[in-house]
């Protein structure tokens, strides 16, 4: 028996006459208006690669001024030869790209790919063994370094700062130990392993000298830009640099995805390694020493977020040429040489302002 009386009861054309007397506005959210700088955040934010291009093209422009370097700088030989410096840091770049991408850092790229040049160098030369296997055991060995670092920060749990800062020194030692500080000649190279040189060969296209160089450094990044944007690797490596717990709970298995990175970051940096025995003509244990620093400055400058998670791999190659061209230009105008390494300075920090301003964003 209902307790509702009698009078009380609601029938169900009540229940319409009182809903068709209600509100019927829907819903709605407030859509802020964005400012002009609001709008070229957000355009930067989802065009990382846009500013280092910006800043390259600007760069290019400036220096082509007749009265800044007297028509010198936009010659086909100087824009060829420009690539040309850059290759061996742009390769280098794309490596430490994977890795900064992870939110890590490798300070070990440089003397990694020195290690594996000497390696490839003694066993083809000193050994007498014949190119490929020189390349492969050079390959081995970089790959081997990017496998202990990346078991040192996914097995041990050190931070990647520290673990490639003390490899760093770990390969510098052993390297020179091996060569006993000693260069290897590029006549010796000549005579036992010409192959190891294959990347310092070069077509001519009018006054410009493109090496194999340079088109190896092109394939490496077309080939990285397919992995991370067209695969679920690539997808992996970017959720882990954006939040790694998240994409732990997302089902990812982080720590194996660390340590393939770190493997192809070594496998980039042996690819370096070859190139630049072509790049230099000999191998040396005191060259390119402050190419670790290069490789970092190329990526910062390149958009890449030093966060994680953040950047396009395309960025590094515009980073590295935008170094190129400020040094060539500087060095055109005839300006010391202290002043590239100036302005090189204060585009690093504009760089990484740039990336916190844009983080905004998505904060």
């Amino acid at each position: 028996m209902s307790d509702t009386p009698k009078g009380s009861r609601k029938t169900g054309q009540d229940f319409e006459s009182t809903l068709s007397s209600s509100d019927t506005k829907v819903a709605a959210f407030e859509r802020k208006h964005r400012g002009v700088m609001d709008t070229i955040q957000h355009v930067l934010h989802l065009n990382p690669t846009l500013v280092p291009v910006m800043v390259l093209v600007a760069s290019v422009l400036i220096f082509s001024l007749p009265m800044v370097t007297e028509g010198k700088f936009l010659t086909m030989f100087n824009l060829s030869l420009v690539m040309q410096q850059v290759s061996i840091i742009g390769i280098l770049a794309a490596a430490q790209s994977l890795i900064i991408l992870t939110a890590g850092i490798d300070l070990s790229v440089g003397a990694l790919m020195i290690f594996s040049a000497v390696v490839m160098g003694l066993t083809g030369v000193n050994l007498g063994m014949p190119s490929f296997v020189a390349l492969i055991l050079g390959f081995v060995v970089a790959i081997g370094g990017g496998l202990v670092n990346g078991l040192f920060v996914t097995r041990v749990k050190l931070p990647p700062f520290i673990v490639t800062l003390g490899t760093w020194y770990i390969f510098l030692s052993i390297l020179r130990l091996l060569t006993g500080s000693q260069s290897i000649r590029s006549q010796d190279l000549d005579a036992e392993a010409p192959f190891l040189k294959i990347f310092g060969s070069f077509i001519s296209l009018g006054s410009a000298r493109i090496t194999f160089g340079v088109i190896l450094m092109i394939l490496v990044f077309a080939v990285l830009w397919y992995m991370l944007n067209k695969t679920a690797w690539g997808r992996h490596v970017y959720a882990i640099g954006d939040d790694k717990e998240a994409a732990e709970l997302a089902g990812i298995k982080t720590d194996r995805m660390l340590l393939t990175v770190y493997m192809m970051a070594g496998l980039v940096v042996g690819i370096a390694a070859w190139a630049s025995i072509g790049r230099v003509g000999s191998i040396s244990p005191n060259a390119f020493a402050e190419a670790n620093l290069q490789s970092i400055t190329a990526v910062v400058i390149g958009g890449i977020s030093l966060f994680g998670g953040r950047g396009s791999i395309l960025g590094p190659l515009f980073g590295a040429l935008i170094v190129g061209v400020f040094e060539s230009g500087l060095r055109l105008a005839g300006l010391d040489v202290q002043w590239q390494v100036f302005a090189i300075g204060w585009l690093i920090i504009l760089a990484v302002a740039i990336d916190q301003w844009i983080r905004k964003v998505s904060a």
